[in-house]
């Protein structure tokens, strides 16, 4: 097509065993032409595109040099594997990916053989390859066959503990596998902490530049560290790189830093590794996150996470705004509670700009804290700052805090410590699909004793919530909105502390009840006008809390009506379990009462749109409208008369 870049090796390459003939020089075209590839594609679907770009050149000195599949690449996250997935038999569907039906954005095992490992989350790829290479020595053989275990991992995702956890195994274990640390300076937002700034000291000065020029103008100088002989070479190397003390220290043998986007280095050190390598052995390569693609280098996250836009230009083509995101509401508020309470401080796990946080940071910089992607530790200082009298809000992604779970369990509730958890992303998310939705928060939540669970109808209350929590001393408390944009209702101009525990009535109908915890209100709404037409006329409700209960709100819905629906996005196990057990003990279903609880499937949905996801979850207006009807016995066609 037209529109599509020329790539001529590329063209030649459908999987890595294509690129086992082609020359060095080839493979320097094929880099360029990848790159091109995955700019073109990313245009057209949005997607992580950054990241992609700064392991173009690994990617290809990677595949070029191992047997994949038998060698197992982990990407860690799995958002950089674009590159990746166009030279291991995926090129024909690049233009689908987070797509429904399309390729998923991460690495995917059900998706390719050429993926050993999926993940979405960070911080896991080096305990996957030792699993791997252990797996390899005790005879393990899965169908490809079991090689070489090659983890790559960002310089974010080493902040992370149980990168650290997995490398003091590794070298305890000794078995021959691979670390290249992807080093870009940059996770989703720039690395913050100690381990950032020695990776920095590493080749901040002459060393690193006169490194470059050795190793450029002469190969041969490259280490061979585990042949008899070498030592000269490996220490000259450790000496002109000032560091790898704190790696070798924990068992590996260090390689770097090397630049990561000259072949030219990248061939002969990963040629030495693969023919020499015995033990653990760790490659520090220096790449640039949005490499080769201006608009990406020069925008501030480095092209993380985009939308469709013009390659030319690199302008995003998003669609106009009609409310404020639930984020910004959020942040904004946050920011109207600090400055009437200099206690209130924020703290975000590598995320600032995806929680809003960002703008906390830049107005209150000395009570805004970026831990890192180490969201098991931000937990825990969250907590630590509660108990020093500060009122943190600790803002993270659901599927991000399954990551410290322990810690809101062992360091938060049982201390009851009034940490304010701000929820975002929050049930569906589209294009990243089920590694990134906020499924469970509210069952993993509101199963802890003394913890407060809301959730918010709309931004109005997201408003109201972000108050409350701010107000709340009593215990942990959590308040929960999705992504995306508000369904444009009036901002009051400043937030009311809600009485905890207490829902609202939204309408006043007869037969059957719907009590909402969540912004399916909207679509119960929906459900409602299409209802009416029908000569029904539900009583709605909005639960607003999760944990306490609205008891005698619940209780009066069950007693006022024969039906009683609960409706949320989040899995099994959450707010209508809860309402079910309250339901039971109140010996209300002896009444007769008819029950049924709408949540999320109990199966992990792929990505596709919002629209699209809550409809295969069955959760919209049409699918609230057909479960009335069957609760209430009735068919379309009599609907009429009831």
């Amino acid at each position: 097509m037209s529109d599509r870049p020329h790539t001529p090796v590329l063209d030649r390459v459908s999987t890595p065993a294509d690129m086992k003939s082609l020359s060095d020089a080839e493979l320097h075209q094929l880099a360029d032409d990848v790159r091109s590839e995955v700019i073109s594609a990313v245009s057209v679907t949005g997607g992580h595109l950054g990241a992609g770009l700064g392991v173009v050149e690994l990617t290809v000195a990677l595949h070029a040099v191992f047997d994949t599949p038998k060698d197992k690449i982990i990407w860690d996250v799995g958002h950089q594997c674009y590159p990746h997935k166009v030279l291991t038999g995926r090129r024909d569907r690049i233009r689908t990916l987070r797509q429904k039906d399309g390729l998923s954005g991460f690495t995917k095992r059900s998706e390719s053989p050429f993926d050993p490992f999926g993940a979405a989350h960070s911080s896991t790829s080096i305990s996957a390859a030792l699993g791997f290479a252990v797996a390899r020595d005790l005879g393990g053989a899965p169908p490809e066959g079991n090689g070489d275990a090659i983890a790559v991992i960002g310089d974010g995702s080493m902040s992370a503990g149980m990168a650290f956890e997995a490398m003091n195994n590794a070298g305890h274990l000794k078995k021959r596998m691979i670390v290249v640390l992807n080093d870009n300076e940059m996770s989703i937002a720039p690395p913050v902490g100690a381990l950032s700034s020695y990776l920095s000291q590493l080749y901040a000065g002459a060393p690193f530049q006169e490194f470059k020029s050795a190793a450029k103008g002469a190969v041969s100088l490259l280490p061979e560290p585990f042949r008899e002989g070498a030592k000269r070479a490996k220490d000259m190397l450790k000496h002109m790189t000032v560091g790898g003390t704190l790696f070798e220290q924990l068992g590996f043998s260090y390689v770097g830093p090397i630049d990561g986007h000259d072949l030219d280095q990248l061939l002969p050190v990963l040629r030495t590794v693969h023919d020499r390598a015995t033990g653990p052995i760790l490659i520090h390569c220096i790449t640039k996150k949005g490499k080769g693609y201006a608009p990406a280098e020069q925008a501030r996250d480095k092209g993380h996470g985009v939308s469709k836009f013009n390659v030319v230009t690199g302008e995003q083509k998003k669609a106009p705004s009609n409310a404020p995101s639930y984020t910004k509401v959020f942040a904004q508020t946050l920011l109207d509670e600090a400055s009437r309470d200099d206690k209130v401080c924020a703290i975000t796990a590598a995320m600032p700009d995806g929680t809003g946080l960002n703008l906390f940071a830049e107005r209150y910089p000395s009570r805004c804290f970026d831990v890192g992607i180490a969201e098991q530790h931000g937990v825990t200082f969250s907590a630590a700052l509660a108990a020093g009298g500060m009122k943190p809000f600790c803002a993270m992604y659901s599927t991000f805090l399954q990551r410290g779970y322990d810690q809101v369990v062992h360091d938060v509730a049982i201390q009851r410590l009034p940490v304010r958890f701000a929820i975002d992303r929050a049930g569906l998310v589209g294009a990243d699909g089920a590694t990134h939705a906020g499924a469970f928060d509210v069952a993993y939540l509101s199963n802890l004793p003394d913890f407060v669970v809301m959730a918010a109808a709309d931004e109005a209350e997201l408003v109201h919530m972000v108050a409350t929590a701010a107000a709340y001393d009593d215990g942990p408390i959590a308040f929960r909105f999705p992504r995306g944009e508000g369904v444009g209702v009036e901002l009051p101009e400043r937030g009311e502390a809600l009485e905890i525990g207490k829902g609202r009535m939204i309408r006043e109908g007869a037969r059957v009840a719907i009590l909402s915890f969540g912004t399916r209100l909207a679509e119960v709404e929906a459900a409602c006008e299409a209802l009416a037409a029908r000569g029904i006329t539900p009583t709605v409700a909005d639960a607003r809390f999760a944990k306490p209960l609205d008891r005698t709100l619940i209780l009066d819905l069950a007693e006022q009506h024969e039906a009683l629906l609960t409706i949320e996005e989040g899995a099994v196990g959450g707010f209508g379990s809860h309402v079910a057990q309250l339901l039971a003990d109140e010996a209300v279903f002896d009444t007769g009462l008819k029950f049924r609880s709408m949540v999320l499937p109990d199966t992990f949905i792929d990505q596709s749109s919002p629209e699209d996801m809550y409809a295969m979850a069955g959760l919209n207006a049409a699918d609230i409208e057909a479960k009335v009807l069957d609760v209430l016995g009735i068919t379309k066609l009599d609907s009429k008369r009831a």
